[in-house]
């Protein structure tokens, strides 16, 4: 896509909705969710969120990105687990079926990146349970992949568990834990084959789960997007590991080691630094070359000057 398309929709971003009259709203961290009883409106914004902050600067199109890959991805993984999605209406938009949440993440990781290098890197040889072998390099394969629960931090950084530690917080059941961790590990490995199809290599991600009513476990959130994966690109991975050079990532890590660079990580006392507007762009750029690149499909962005007015319309002609 041509950049001064994306500059044009720099001032026609989606930073925050307020739709009377589709239930009660709750604001994440990306998203906006309206609750009607078992009916959840959950519209994807154009925030981004980088070390658990949400940043003051939106990215042209990453909601309609972010939305329409999960829709994609939750399409092709429904025969290893229910979802909670009844119908996409618009390209920032999904209604779903409201579940309970389980309160814990769990982080699938394929390669030693991102946080649990950092982890390695310091010495540490024992992440959420597992233990890692010594010697490994930035990038490596894993022997193989690892399920990392995480609880999820309304504020702040999540927090590393281990299978028993949750179990022993009482956040989980040892039953539930394992149909989960099971399902997560078969969800990377669907992941992963998409990934390879398209030249990708699927690094890590999170998974995050429900309970219907009924009790059924179900998907909920996103699936192998940008803001929960990251993606290495295969061509050249080999010659960069043994070189010990970085890998050509896919990601919003991109985010991260622009703001590591502007001297924030999240932690105490550091001042969260404002996105450029170039910078914004080359962001939205990364996004719709992912979603592409995941998908195999074009990304077609819908332009209308006032997306709220477009989503509004939206559910008002599907949701009752």
């Amino acid at each position: 896509m041509d950049r001064s398309l994306i500059r044009e929709q720099l001032d026609r971003t989606i930073e925050t909705t307020t739709f009377p009259g589709f239930g009660d709203r709750y604001q994440g961290k990306v998203r906006d969710t309206y609750r009607d009883d078992d009916r959840l409106i959950l519209v994807t914004t154009d925030r981004i969120s980088a070390f658990d902050h949400v940043l003051r600067q939106t990215i042209p199109f990453k909601g309609q990105i972010l939305n329409q890959t999960a829709a994609f991805f939750f399409d092709a993984t429904s025969d290893i687990i229910p979802n909670h999605v009844r119908t996409v209406p618009d390209p920032n938009v999904t209604v779903a079926t409201a579940c309970e949440p389980v309160p814990i993440e769990f982080v699938v990781r394929g390669y030693l990146e991102g946080h649990a290098w950092r982890v390695y890197d310091r010495g540490e040889r024992t992440l959420c349970g597992h233990r890692l072998p010594d010697g490994l390099r930035q990038g490596e394969e894993l022997p193989e992949p690892i399920v990392t629960p995480a609880t999820k931090a309304e504020e702040g950084h999540d927090e590393d568990l281990s299978r028993q530690e949750a179990i022993d917080r009482g956040l989980i059941a040892a039953d539930t834990f394992d149909a989960l961790a099971a399902a997560a590990l078969e969800l990377f490995k669907r992941g992963s084959e998409l990934a390879r199809t398209n030249g990708l290599i699927l690094v890590d991600t999170k998974y995050e789960f429900g309970r219907r009513d009924d009790g059924t476990l179900v998907l909920i959130d996103e699936v192998h997007t940008p803001d929960s994966s990251r993606y290495y690109y295969q061509d050249g991975y080999e010659k960069r590991l043994r070189a010990g050079a970085p890998q050509e990532q896919l990601s919003k890590e991109f985010v991260r080691e622009w703001l590591m660079d502007h001297g924030f990580q999240g932690r105490e006392g550091e001042t969260l630094p404002d996105l450029p507007d170039d910078v914004r762009i080359t962001v939205a750029e990364r996004y719709i070359e992912l979603f592409e690149t995941v998908t195999g499909t074009s990304f077609e962005p819908d332009l209308h000057p006032d997306p709220e007015a477009r989503i509004r319309k939206a559910l008002a002609g599907t949701v009752a």
